[in-house]
């Protein structure tokens, strides 16, 4: 038996450092997330959350000694010495502490394109500026608590949004780490162990059991099975014998080898997969938020109100009344709601996600969601368990469960996978396995051990002939069949002939199917790109229902694929392992199993955690419920400037109608109730 599973030893060798990485901060904030945070450059979700709580202490007075207040809830502020002062001192802290951070936004901003930074600095800086000339002997009314309480929202706004979309970016560092540091050379018959980097091409290197594959270069002595899932994805180990190429990062599972070194650095395969990955990193368009966008036309609206209420008032009225309409125009434009339409959307839905066990890590991946025409799938790991089962038994003068018992006594004692899996389904039908005696392995062929009294030989089909035992009809039939579905035979044959063959494949998880034609219910295409064979992929696409495979298809190949879908319609990506990374990355949408390794997880936009592919489709429905949820909040936070603006301008003022400043932001605070309420009832959404 050479197969081996590959996909456990890498879920074993990587898994590990899963909890370490996902938590790591990447210094750029998501190198290809730019439209959301280059306003938040230097900044942290930290740095937000303490000037928010302490601005909002500042807040407390503030909204105590305001007039409006006062009047709306009926009551006496204590008044002493200096008492008018507590609002503007405490309003100039509030505006330096707390809303400094937003000159600060603003003035990156009017270096490349003004938005939501520019709107809150705008409106904070005239309402300062203005209250603060009240105080000093200006006629007029203060603005101070709709100051405050619009720094204190804005902050709340900008702390959720980055603690909802801070993540990590390991991907390249995940791939480095999969190649050992040291390495151990031959030279003059001794061994030495040295830095991998001080390897040069042409050396001889030792590569022990269990160990990971230094460098790429060509076995010159022993014979060995490599598991080269990262590479492939190809679920069963690669045979390597003398004049075979291994490849750097892959795991030598069997014999020793001594491998002579072709190519080091950054010309092995790994590095190229390094170079894929960042390529895919860095050619990501630039994804402009949808707020940002609302803002800078809010911006835009708000600068060219409030300037012509001030000309037009400024011409028919008195200086005080035209910087009190242009005032509450700019205070009325930016509303609270907007800086909270798209946090508290993201937050909700990185709640609901979790509990439906998907991890978001890329919030621009749930508003390109909406246009997903196309899901493609990694095979192994993905739609397949990474693991050996057994599909079919064909017997010959045995029943089919004693032909099970018997293999699985001669196999109890193995580790190898293809027996393990024999095992198992024994175990699965309950059966009683007889007692085994006179074990032995035969190296290169199988097994073989007396079982009640006789000899049984369990092992490749190769060995029936080796042997002159003669091969039924019926069998040949049960290994050709095997064979055109890619499946792993042996064979169980007694003293005269073979008995049964039992043919196992990498196992298709049980909710795949429903997957499938779940997509096809929302009409979505499936589509399987695989590095397994044809026979396997024809397999496994034909008993899914997949429209259309693509077998045999190498890392650098993936991302062709991926590339060439995309033209076709917009392209979601679903895959484990390593050789998946710059294709998730490559996708409009990748979504990474969470079983698989590091870098597929680190590249991906979000991480299904439960192995479980059904959860794309989650995923896929969580995203557009969200956009939908975006888009509402955005008309709530923005709509009621159609009415609010006109009426602030003080349109209709000439029948008495005057919108003040307090019921602006009355109408201010109305509107986030509703932005906020419409946010959290996306919890309650069915995602199946």
């Amino acid at each position: 038996m050479s197969e081996s599973d590959s996909h456990n030893q890498m879920k074993h060798d990587h898994g590990s450092d899963r909890q370490h990485h996902s938590h790591a901060h990447h210094q750029n904030h998501d190198s290809h997330d730019h439209g959301g945070h280059d306003k938040h450059a230097g900044h942290s979700p930290e740095m937000f959350k303490q000037r928010f709580f302490g601005s909002l202490v500042l807040t407390l007075p503030i909204l105590y000694f305001s007039q409006q207040l006062q009047d709306w809830l009926s009551y006496q502020a204590v008044s002493f010495p200096g008492s008018v002062w507590i609002s503007p001192l405490f309003g100039i802290v509030i505006y330096f502490y707390g809303g400094w951070v937003f000159i600060q936004g603003a003035w990156h901003e009017f270096q490349s394109k003004i938005g939501m930074m520019t709107l809150i600095a705008l409106a904070i800086s005239v309402a300062f500026i203005y209250s603060l000339a009240v105080s000093l002997g200006l006629e007029g009314k203060p603005f101070y608590w709709e100051l405050a309480t619009l720094i204190d929202i804005m902050l709340l706004g900008h702390w959720v949004e980055m603690a909802s979309v801070q993540g990590a970016s390991q991907a390249l560092q995940e791939l480095s780490s999969l190649v050992p540091n040291e390495a151990h050379l031959i030279r003059d018959g001794e061994i030495q162990d040295i830095p991998v980097d001080q390897i040069q091409v042409e050396d001889v290197i030792l590569i022990r059991p269990g160990e990971q594959i230094p460098n790429d270069g060509e076995v010159i002595e022993g014979n060995t099975n490599v598991n080269e899932s990262f590479l492939t994805g190809e679920s069963k180990p690669v045979s390597k014998k003398v004049g075979d190429e291994v490849v750097a990062g892959s795991v030598n599972t069997e014999g020793s080898v001594q491998v002579k070194v072709n190519r080091i650095g950054n010309d092995t395969a790994i590095s190229q997969i390094m170079r894929l990955v960042e390529e895919a990193q860095s050619s990501r368009s630039r994804y402009q938020a949808l707020a940002d966008k609302v803002a800078y036309w809010l911006t835009l609206v708000a600068i060219a109100s409030g300037s012509l209420t001030f000309v037009v008032w400024l011409s028919i009225n008195d200086l005080v009344f035209a910087i009190n309409r242009a005032v509450t125009v700019l205070v009325i434009t930016c509303p609270h709601a907007l800086g909270l339409a798209i946090p508290l959307v993201i937050a909700n839905s990185t709640g609901l996600a979790a509990k439906n066990g998907i991890l978001v890590r890329n919030r621009d991946a749930l508003e390109r969601a909406k246009d997903i025409k196309i899901m493609a799938f990694d095979k192994t790991g993905t739609l397949t368990k990474g693991k050996f089962g057994v599909q079919n038994i064909t017997v010959a003068k045995i029943q089919q469960k004693q032909a099970l018992a018997v293999a699985a006594a001669l196999e109890t004692a193995s580790e190898h996978p293809l027996a393990k899996a024999i095992v198992e389904a024994a175990n699965q039908y309950e059966l009683d396995l007889p007692k085994m005696k006179d074990f032995q392995t035969v190296t290169g062929q199988g097994v073989e051990g007396q079982v009640d009294g006789q000899t049984y030989r369990l092992g490749r089909p190769e060995w029936v002939k080796e042997q002159n035992l003669k091969l039924p009809d019926s069998l040949q039939a049960g290994l050709a069949k095997a064979d055109d579905r890619g499946e792993s035979a042996v064979v169980l044959m007694d003293k005269d002939q073979a008995i049964a063959v039992i043919s196992m494949a990498d196992q298709v998880r049980e909710r795949a199917r429903a997957t499938i034609d779940r997509l096809h219910q929302m009409d979505v295409k499936a589509v399987m790109i695989t590095g397994d064979a044809e026979a396997v992929a024809r397999s496994v696409a034909d008993d899914l229902g997949i429209d259309r495979y693509y077998a045999r298809v190498l890392p650098e190949d993936k991302v062709n694929r991926i590339k060439a879908l995309r033209k076709e319609a917009p392209t979601a990506f679903v895959g484990d392992g390593i050789n998946d990374a710059a294709a998730l990355l490559e996708a409009n949408m990748g979504l990474a199993i969470g079983a698989g390794t590091n870098v597929a997880i680190e590249s991906a936009d979000l991480v299904l955690i439960n192995d479980e592919p059904l959860d794309a489709v989650k995923a896929l429905n969580l995203a557009k419920k969200t956009y939908r949820k975006m888009l509402q909040n955005l008309f709530w936070a923005t709509g009621y400037n159609v009415l609010a603006i006109p009426l602030a301008a003080g349109v209709l003022s000439k029948w008495g109608i005057v919108l003040s400043p307090a019921v602006g932001a009355l109408l201010m605070s109305f509107s986030t109730v509703i932005v906020a309420i419409n946010a959290v009832m996306l919890r309650r959404a069915k995602l199946t």
